[in-house]
């Protein structure tokens, strides 16, 4: 006799409910749909793929129901009929009714930008209730796209993140437990994007508006610790620096470190899956 075993990732066919503006450069868009009822997930830095309509099309054109054989299918649809694939983390879960969030950052949206948007930045900008949309998430509550994993005899956290890792990065501090001491550097483009971040912990957060945080980082004074443990996460350049910063620099223990490169400065995402990063 052979018991099944849950595959870890599913698909998940969903539609907006509705939209908030957290600030000029943030975007926080809920999810809903029947499927939820089988999304688990115990982490707060669980990491999701996101497919989008191509632009001008209203439905996400991912062909899932081929079973192993969808990515390659998905692959050689033709560029004005493929779904766009991002890469996200989820905000938050909540059930009755099942719904979950997940925060755009606008890139280039304004019209001053300097960089013109992605599909994902416009897509998130102007959608609305009831636009749908497929997700690639958890059928098991712990699984490996979750990457926060304090040890558990952490007697401090550092934190840096850009504002691609804001979302993960307040959802960790919001749910980390009294007691915790922690210091963390979060940039974001905007001081209107700053947030009000609700924790037990002992916490330290310091928000960076336009950059600046490795150098507040290497000049930081931090709290005497045996058994720290650092995330790092953003642009992979950066996240390397500061990796090589906590080992090299502060002689943090290697295996303490999590480190994740949500994107890479030049590249899109479907560069950096030719690149196989």
């Amino acid at each position: 006799m052979t018991t099944a075993v849950a595959a870890p990732f599913r698909f998940f066919s969903l539609r907006v409910a509705r939209t908030r503006r957290l600030g000029p450069s943030l975007v926080r868009v809920t999810f809903t749909g029947a499927d939820l009822a089988h999304f688990h997930s115990e982490g707060r830095d669980q990491s999701l793929s996101l497919f989008i309509p191509a632009e001008g099309r209203t439905e996400p054109a991912v062909p899932f129901e081929l079973g192993e054989g969808w990515f390659q299918a998905w692959r050689e649809l033709p560029d004005d009929v493929r779904a766009v694939m991002r890469s996200y983390t989820l905000r938050e879960l909540r059930r009755d009714p099942d719904e979950i969030d997940v925060d755009f950052v606008l890139h280039g949206i304004e019209p001053a930008a300097a960089t013109p948007a992605g599909p994902a930045s416009r897509w998130a900008s102007r959608a609305a209730a009831g636009d749908r949309v497929v997700l690639i998430g958890p059928a098991v509550a712990d699984n490996r796209a979750i990457r926060f994993r304090p040890p558990a005899d952490t007697d401090l956290v550092l934190i840096w993140g850009d504002d691609t890792a804001v979302p993960a990065a307040t959802a960790v501090l919001e749910s980390l437990p009294a007691g915790t001491r922690v210091r963390a550097w979060l940039e974001v483009p905007d001081a209107g994007d700053v947030q009000d971040v609700v924790t037990a912990a002992d916490a330290e957060i310091e928000w960076m508006v336009g950059g600046g945080a490795e150098a507040a980082i290497r000049g930081a004074r931090l709290p005497a610790a045996e058994r720290p443990y650092v995330w790092i996460a953003g642009e992979s350049g950066r996240v390397k620096k500061l990796r090589r910063h906590f080992v090299g620099e502060r002689g943090v223990d290697r295996r303490r470190v999590t480190f994740v490169g949500y994107w890479r400065q030049g590249l899109t995402e479907e560069q950096l899956r030719e690149a196989g990063e």
